[in-house]
């Protein structure tokens, strides 16, 4: 795969895109290209393209291009080869965007500073470890600083990137720190163990650097700023793009969304993926086909079980019903019943034998009542 952000300064970025690839399609550099259809509210353009590289081997690359901000367009650029990438094949970057020298979309995001041209440091002290302490950090370019040992003739500011394998040439930013710079520079870079050698170069680390990287591995003693290519520097620069890191930050959103949202299909392709839902449709309703008939088995399971419950409670023998209890007795028969008991207690008892008799015989005259005057 192959990552780059950059800024676009100006506006109008997308128009410059547009151009480009219809006219990148028409001489054959690409095989084909889709601007993607924004939804409303969209605040970016997103372009793809499809080329082949070393004759058989497709490339795909996505192009993002952020509304404008006010200080310019930021552009994230993703490509993935069905190989594993080899720095001769050509830039990603000039399958999108036009190579005109003046064309103004080759600037770095981060230092703002340009891919393609040699970027003097400033003449300000305080401006110099900015610039160096930004660029060390970044993840997305691949910064380089040369010290010039004494001031160059024309032939020594050519700048860096037309000597690069194609593939480095929109990711390396260089930076030319004049004869009197070097203590700066290696001051600001002190805190990231990295030192610039007197008329040599150094590659930055970067923060997403392995843990065994060594600075030194990537430092070039001596760069003859003639206008010969400085072969060494190169293999250091190379070498140092071919390490294994993590991804930096946005990277992996940007190379998710070519693999999972790419549009821009072959016929072969568009087949591919309809063969690949008409098996994923089959696979999902022989799943549903297989839920129903197992729902229909426990279902019928379940009415079975509940005719043998009803088959067993109707054998049961159901309980005889008790007579009712006798209804309580009313207020009225109550007293009558007590009624009847007075009576019975209120009868004279018989006499006894011998006894009773005799005494009523004996009982005394009545006496004549007298009355006095």
């Amino acid at each position: 795969m192959w990552l780059a952000r950059g800024r676009h300064p100006g506006p109008a970025a997308q128009e410059a895109v547009r151009l480009s690839l219809p006219t990148l399609k028409d001489s054959e550099v690409i095989d084909d290209f889709l601007e993607v259809p924004g939804a409303e509210g969209a605040q970016e353009w997103i372009f793809e393209a499809r080329w082949r590289v070393a004759e058989a081997v497709t490339v795909r690359a996505r192009l993002t291009v952020q509304h404008d901000s006010g200080d310019g367009q930021e552009w994230v650029l993703a490509a993935e080869a069905e190989a594993p990438w080899s720095p001769r094949w050509p830039s990603p970057a000039a399958m999108f965007w036009p190579q005109e020298p003046d064309a103004t979309w080759d600037h770095d995001a981060v230092t703002g500073l340009r891919f393609r041209d040699i970027n003097p440091l400033p003449a300000d002290d305080k401006a110099v470890r900015r610039v160096l302490r930004d660029s060390a950090r970044d993840d997305w370019s691949i910064h380089v600083v040369v010290h010039e040992a004494m001031t160059p003739d024309e032939r020594g500011r050519a700048p860096l990137a037309g000597m690069l394998p194609p593939s480095l040439r929109h990711r390396v930013v260089e930076h030319r720190a004049a004869p009197s710079q070097l203590r700066v520079v290696n001051w600001a870079l002190r805190d990231f163990d990295v030192q610039v050698p007197r008329g040599g170069a150094v590659v930055l680390p970067g923060t997403a650097a392995p843990s065994d990287h060594d600075p030194d591995d990537f430092a070039v003693r001596t760069v003859f700023l003639d206008g010969s290519e400085p072969a060494e520097l190169i293999h250091a620069v190379t070498r140092f793009a071919a390490l294994p890191r993590p991804l930096p930050d946005g990277g992996e959103e940007a190379l998710t969304a070519l693999r999972e949202e790419w549009r821009l299909l072959t016929l072969e392709e568009e087949l591919a993926r309809e063969r690949k839902l008409v098996a994923m449709y089959a696979e999902a309703l022989d799943a549903m086909t297989k839920s129903r008939d197992l729902y229909r088995e426990a279902a019928e399971q379940a009415h079975a079980a509940l005719a043998a419950y009803r088959e067993s409670a109707d054998a049961v023998t159901e309980p005889q019903p008790q007579p009712p209890a006798a209804p309580a007795a009313s207020p009225l028969q109550q007293l009558t019943r007590t009624f009847e008991r007075l009576k019975v207690s209120a009868r004279p008892r018989r006499p006894a034998a011998g006894t009773g008799g005799a005494q009523e015989d004996k009982a005394p005259e009545e006496q004549p009542q007298t009355s006095e005057r």
